[in-house]
């Protein structure tokens, strides 16, 4: 008969040392305040406690829970329910690669596979200088950039195996790494702090944005009455060739009055705009909300 060790309960979770529950609550409060039923609050509370320790502690679920006035076990089923808090110690930066449908058949299986090996952990394991976590995660919403990797959520689009291997050597070695679009670059703590709805303060982050790729906005431009320029892709082996605007089979749609259809070089994928972390071969940029 196997031995089967229920072990013993554990311990109630200690306290955060004064000073630090002080500096927390005051903060708490702040976040508290904007919600009529105060246990609203508890994601963006849940991101303030991972902010100080890197990933959400007993203790941390412990503070929650004394100043929302709920238990520590509704407090656990939050925070094990959503993948963002991490309910161990992690890394710097988040590393991770989506391997849904779209990325994963454009490549992000064989990224994954090939930053296991290189850093030499698994899913959701951490190298041992403390700076990466790796894990497979599911859509981000940018399939027209695909494949893609997110490094503490901002985005590096167009990714390849040996493009993903350098972004990951230069998180590693401090050197300065920029996100395809959107904000530059924080630790993942400054990505918890903000995420708990406190101001990004570093010059020129709030101004930092990015926008969809042009293959996402041709519904808008159709909503909008506007014809995108059409592209007829072909088997493979034959010679593709754009078609007149307006000429798209099986549809009649025409720009309308005043207003022009999306222009784009034949052939172009996206506006360029190259990184410390894009493949050159594969370049990927922002474009505005009009995709001009």
């Amino acid at each position: 008969m196997t031995d089967v060790s229920l072990g013993m309960p554990q311990p109630p979770a200690p306290d955060y040392p004064a000073q630090v529950r002080a500096r927390l609550e005051a903060d708490a409060r702040q976040i508290i305040g904007r919600y009529p039923e105060s246990r609203s609050a508890l994601l963006p509370l849940l991101h303030l406690v991972q902010s100080e320790e890197g990933h959400v502690t007993r203790t941390g679920m412990r503070f929650c829970a004394e100043l929302l006035d709920l238990t520590t076990a509704e407090v656990t089923a939050v925070a094990t329910f959503y993948t963002m808090y991490r309910r161990k110690p992690s890394g710097d930066y988040q590393v991770g690669v989506c391997t849904n449908t779209l990325c994963a058949v454009m490549g992000g299986d064989a990224i994954f596979d090939g930053l296991k090996e290189h850093l030499g952990v698994g899913n959701g394991e951490t190298t041992g200088d403390g700076k990466v976590t790796l894990e497979h995660i599911e859509c981000n919403a940018a399939c027209d950039f695909a494949p893609v990797v997110m490094v503490n959520w901002e985005f590096f689009d167009n990714q390849t195996p040996e493009s993903a291997r350098r972004l990951v050597d230069d998180l590693r070695a401090g050197r300065p790494v920029e996100p395809t679009r959107g904000a530059p670059l924080c630790t993942f703590r400054e990505t918890a702090r903000i995420l708990a709805g406190f101001p990004d303060e570093r010059p020129g982050a709030v101004a930092a944005t990015g926008g969809a790729g042009p293959a996402t906005l041709v519904g808008l431009q159709l909503a909008r009455g506007e014809a995108p320029q059409p592209r007829v892709v072909h088997p493979r082996g034959a010679a593709a060739q754009d078609e007149p605007p307006g000429e798209h089979p099986g549809s009649d749609a025409r720009p309308s009055p005043g207003r022009h259809p999306a222009t784009r070089p034949p052939g172009t994928r996206h506006d360029a705009q190259e990184t410390s972390a894009s493949d050159p071969a594969h370049p990927a940029g922002p474009v505005s909300e009009e995709g001009e």
